[in-house]
């Protein structure tokens, strides 16, 4: 069973939250990578990225998103950089997956997320650090979306309802 959507984009864009609000409106549920990831370790990412690196980190991401791509029926947001994996693009791409890439500018990202501690790829320099993952990650991004959809100045229902129109997912 594949989801009915499947959110993609860099930190601070809103996967989670405009995730939530999708699924709500889809009557499903959502499916938070990271956060499983968090749940089945017992620690947070950033401690994995402390502690066993960046290379463990990205291995269990990938088992995760492999999963849920094949088992989460609902909403699944993925974290920011897990379709940097190769095998992670090709799974999206060998698909038939509704992919929606949230993005966001670095103004918008930053006050939402902050640049902190939690944020392990941000930890040095976190707005030239943010630019250089979005530089790289923005042709990833677009080249595996379904849909591309604008985050900044918008409340996650704004941007929740033109996921589900954009989609033609609307009940």
């Amino acid at each position: 069973m594949s989801p009915l959507v499947v959110l993609i984009g860099p930190p601070g864009a809103g996967k989670t939250t405009v995730g939530a609000a999708v699924a709500a409106r889809l009557g499903v549920d959502l499916h938070d990578t990271d956060s499983a990831i968090e749940a089945a370790t017992g620690r947070t990412i950033s401690d994995i990225f402390v502690e066993d690196g960046e290379p463990t980190f990205r291995a269990l991401e990938r088992a995760e998103v492999a999963r849920a791509l094949a088992d989460e029926p609902g909403v699944v947001a993925l974290g920011g950089g897990a379709v940097m994996q190769d095998e992670v693009a090709g799974l999206l791409r060998s698909g038939d997956h509704r992919v929606v890439f949230l993005d966001v500018t670095i103004a918008d990202a930053a006050s939402r997320v902050g640049f902190d501690a939690s944020r392990p790829l941000l930890l040095v320099n976190p707005r030239a650090s943010w630019t250089r993952l979005m530089n790289a990650r923005r042709p990833v991004y677009e080249s595996l979306s379904t849909l591309h959809v604008q985050t900044g100045s918008r409340t996650p229902d704004e941007v929740a309802d033109e996921v589900v129109a954009g989609l033609g997912l609307g009940r």
